[in-house]
């Protein structure tokens, strides 16, 4: 029995699946599927048959387990590309798309979460600047022995600055906690920013407290 089968998507609603699976909107949403006003409708009975077992392998995919960190270094720093940066790369802009979609229906809502995409977009710059910073620059230096104090201090600085940023998105969605009649549109938009809060952490937890204490830092 599959992953995909295993975690029943077929016979899930396609709103349920997307309000609970972070990154599951940009795969309904690259297969046209409306998750939103169509969102009662069975994932089984919204797809050809023939094309079900991939839309199922791609949801399944979205939600990795977190192994261990490897003990040789250049493993762990292609681990923290490969599960962190490269999914931070992915997410962030499914976020502000979704931020804007739901500022622009929601404005007149109470609790409609104003001013999330323009957070989102700003926090996408500063990671994005962080990470390049990383991998053309830190990254290549711990891969061949050599741990620069004052670059990893920097990056502890930097990791201080996404740490503020998150308590910022957490009060911003209010404990990434959607009203009670939100659609789904906003709930998948705080179940993804949930999802990145906790990613986010993780990846700053991998680097403060894993691989840079291998240099003394």
């Amino acid at each position: 029995m599959s992953a995909a089968t295993d975690l029943g998507f077929a016979t899930r609603q396609i709103g349920e699946i997307a309000a609970a699976l972070p990154g599951a909107t940009a795969i309904f949403r690259r297969r046209k599927l409306d998750f939103c006003c169509g969102g009662a409708v069975r994932l089984a009975d919204a797809v050809p048959p023939e094309a079900l077992p991939a839309i199922e392998a791609e949801l399944a995919s979205l939600a990795p387990g977190e192994p261990e960190a490897p003990e040789d270094t250049g493993a762990l720093i292609d681990h923290i590309i490969a599960r962190y940066h490269d999914v931070h790369r992915a997410q962030v802009p499914e976020l502000i798309r979704l931020a804007r979609r739901v500022e622009a229906v929601h404005r007149d809502h109470p609790d409609a979460p104003r001013g999330l995409a323009e957070l989102l977009t700003r926090i996408e710059w500063e990671m994005g600047d962080h990470m390049q910073k990383e991998e053309q620059g830190l990254f290549p230096m711990l891969r061949v022995g050599h741990g620069p104090a004052m670059a990893m201090e920097l990056m502890r600085d930097e990791h201080d600055d996404h740490g503020a940023r998150l308590r910022e998105l957490e009060a911003l969605t209010h404990g990434h906690e959607p009203p009670e009649d939100a659609c789904n549109s906003w709930r998948a938009l705080y179940a993804g920013t949930a999802q990145f809060a906790q990613d986010l952490t993780q990846h700053i937890h991998l680097e403060n407290n894993v691989l840079f204490p291998r240099f003394g830092a």
